[in-house]
């Protein structure tokens, strides 16, 4: 059985994000099974060399985790030949001179999303990668998870009919800092430091409806930033200067009409922190995080709108779940594997840095529909 090692610089690990679902649930996970095992036989084991600015925080990670390759010098790691792939999980504007000089040391790129700040300099990172001849991708954790891919099966099985509207409702109460510490990290409510969550989600948005419903055409969004001022991890306060609210309607291919609301100022009344529910002709599901639950045309009561009488019964109780018939690994796991795969046995990809540009005019178009106060078309790149 041979075995190939694949050295990862990975940039950003000593973030949320970059540490807890890309090192610990994706990368030191592979390690823990044994490496992952291609259609050949091949086992690749994946090597990654910690990347950062804090060489502590490094040689504690490092230390804690039984690796031994760590630096704060990018340019040393990527001189390395021995490191085929750099992934980058740092903050949002420090991502595109990262990539690019990444690109340039002939490196094959894996980046969490946004790819970049804008829409030009994300299409210029994917026709510097292509040009390079490399191999890129970007992170689409959302279509790995259980609830999105019992509801893609219920789409691809011709389950909905006409599909006709989607409803996304994500959000939770993100604490200010004053009196109980944030759960997330300050430079998410600062523009200059490429915060807001038009910026954050938007991608998402965009390659989840692209892949389970249909293709975006337009946007239409209104932003907000309803809380002016938070406390950073020092416990500074600081001017809010991004939107930590955004509330957006969709007009799909074919007419469907998607409301994606997405608030960090919001508290859940929800059974997940996301839910995706979509109506069609024949029958409705609500997806979330791990479920999904479906009403058949056949099986619709008739509910009567009366105001004057108590509801006597829970709507919820009414809708059917969806059963566990098959084993759901970590969304980010699976698809460092795919990529993985990608760059040693050049298997089948379809998440690159030009599907990342896509969520990043989602997002730009989303901003300036706000700033403008009109309907945007979503063309093709």
């Amino acid at each position: 059985m041979d075995r190939r090692t694949v050295g990862i610089v990975m940039n950003g690990v000593t973030g949320r994000m970059g540490y807890r679902q890309h090192l610990v649930r994706s990368i030191l996970a592979i390690r823990e099974q044994g490496g992952l095992t291609l259609a050949d036989g091949t086992v690749v084991w994946p090597e990654p060399v910690l990347v950062g600015r804090n060489a502590a925080k490094l040689e504690q990670l490092a230390e804690l985790h039984g690796l031994t390759r760590y630096t704060t010098d990018l340019a040393a790691a990527l001189a390395d030949d021995s490191n085929e792939i750099y992934f980058d999980a740092q903050v949002t504007t420090a991502r595109v001179a990262a990539l690019r000089q990444a690109i340039a040391a002939g490196k094959h790129v894996y980046t969490e999303k946004p790819t970049a700040e804008s829409l030009a300099d994300a299409v210029a990172l994917a026709d510097e990668a292509r040009a390079a001849g490399i191999k890129h991708g970007v992170v689409a954790d959302k279509l790995y998870l259980p609830g999105l891919l019992k509801l893609r099966r219920l789409v691809e099985s011709g389950f909905f009919g006409r599909i006709l509207s989607v409803r996304v409702e994500f959000g939770y109460w993100v604490f200010e800092g004053d009196w109980q510490a944030a759960q997330r990290p300050s430079w998410n409510y600062r523009s200059e430091d490429g915060g807001g969550i038009i910026l954050d989600m938007f991608p998402h948005w965009r390659y989840v409806l692209d892949h389970v419903i249909a293709p975006v055409r337009s946007v239409y969004a209104q932003m907000a930033t309803h809380i002016p001022q938070r406390w950073d991890e020092q416990g500074d306060a600081y001017p809010a200067t991004a939107d930590d609210a955004a509330y957006a309607v969709l007009e799909l291919e074919g007419g469907i009409v998607a409301s994606v609301n997405s608030s960090w100022t919001t508290r859940v009344d929800r059974t997940e922190l996301v839910t995706f529910h979509v109506d069609g002709t024949e029958g409705s599901a609500v997806a979330g995080l791990r479920n999904c639950r479906v009403q058949h045309r056949a099986t619709t009561p008739k509910p009567v709108w009366n105001p004057d009488l108590p509801v006597s019964h829970d709507f919820r109780d009414q809708w059917s779940e969806l059963p566990e018939n098959d084993t759901y690994d970590n969304g980010f796991k699976r698809q460092w594997e795919e990529f993985l795969a990608y760059v040693v046995a050049d298997a089948p990809y379809g998440h690159d840095l030009y599907a990342g540009a896509r969520g990043v005019q989602l997002a730009e178009l989303g901003l300036q529909s706000a700033r403008e106060g009109r309907k945007l078309l979503v063309g093709d790149l």
